[in-house]
């Protein structure tokens, strides 16, 4: 078992993608950087294996002049091995922007406004800070997005802050109709 915290392999894994998505080198280096120092925290390094696009997190201990040295792994399974690529093709912004602004629009075509407004927002959250998927969002996203994100930047009048979880079951609803399941045929 890694001895690094959950949070911080999903920080690394999100703030490298995003240093790939952006266009300046500053701003990339900068998120390379804020990850070298979530990392820092647990004495773990992250490095990128290009020849089949891994994120790999060490402990420190293992290196000398940045060098990995064979002779100190002593647990394998101290290492944590994230994969860059996601399946299915869809892992750029623009691609995840695409599929969760359709499923926004099925919200907004099946359940009205001010459940479309929730939807993009929720939308906006995933892409934006995870890199992800509506329909792949995670129970703890899910709870970061309703208490945190969505009060202090979706702006929501009191409406939509009644109806915020009933939008995101319509956004899983409509995602579940364009995704079935793969045992149904």
């Amino acid at each position: 078992m890694s001895e690094l915290p959950q949070d911080a392999v999903e920080a690394a894994e999100r703030l490298t993608k995003l240093a790939r998505q952006v266009g300046d080198d500053n701003e990339a280096e900068a998120y390379r950087t804020r990850r070298a120092e979530t990392l820092a925290d647990h004495d773990y390094t992250a490095r990128v294996r290009e020849d089949d696009d891994t994120l790999v997190l060490y402990p420190d201990e293992w290196l000398e002049d940045g060098t990995v040295v064979l002779d100190r792994i002593q647990d394998t399974d101290r290492a944590v091995e994230v994969p860059l690529s996601t399946t299915g093709g869809e892992g750029s912004w623009e691609e995840i922007e695409a599929h969760n602004a359709a499923l926004v629009e099925a919200v907004a075509a099946e359940y009205g406004e001010r459940h479309e407004k929730n939807a993009r927002a929720f939308a906006d959250f995933m892409g934006n800070h995870y890199l992800g998927r509506v329909d792949e969002a995670t129970d703890e996203q899910i709870t970061e997005f309703t208490t945190e994100y969505f009060p202090r930047n979706a702006w929501p009048d009191k409406k939509q802050r009644e109806i915020v979880e009933t939008s995101l079951e319509y956004l899983s609803s409509v995602s579940e109709a364009d995704c079935p399941s793969p045992t149904s045929e």
